[in-house]
């Protein structure tokens, strides 16, 4: 489990999900595109929804738990950055979703 740090709130992701985030998420801000990032808490840590504007000016950090290299997902990567440029932003999804979405 690793976390991403995000204008002093740090939040608990899986290193895959915070891998195919980190692509995504440097290739909106490389093009200028801010956008909001949402996901959902599961209900073994309390449930809710989590909903933050990700900005160029707004320093960034993640932190892997594991050290091994992750094999990259195109799919799931395009999907996420489709999604984050509507209007409801960049929807976290499971990457089963987004593989056969495609």
């Amino acid at each position: 489990m690793g976390t991403l740090s995000y204008d002093g709130e740090n939040f608990e992701l899986d290193d895959r999900v915070l891998t195919h985030l980190q692509i995504a998420i440097s290739t909106k801000l490389r093009r200028g595109e801010n956008f909001f990032l949402s996901w959902q808490v599961p209900v073994e840590r309390g449930s809710g929804r989590h909903a933050i504007w990700i900005d160029n000016g707004v320093p960034i950090h993640f932190y892997y738990s594991g050290s091994r290299a992750i094999s990259i997902n195109r799919d799931w990567i395009e999907s996420m950055i489709v999604s984050a440029g509507r209007a409801a932003g960049l929807v976290l999804t499971e990457e089963a979703e987004a593989t056969t979405a495609s």
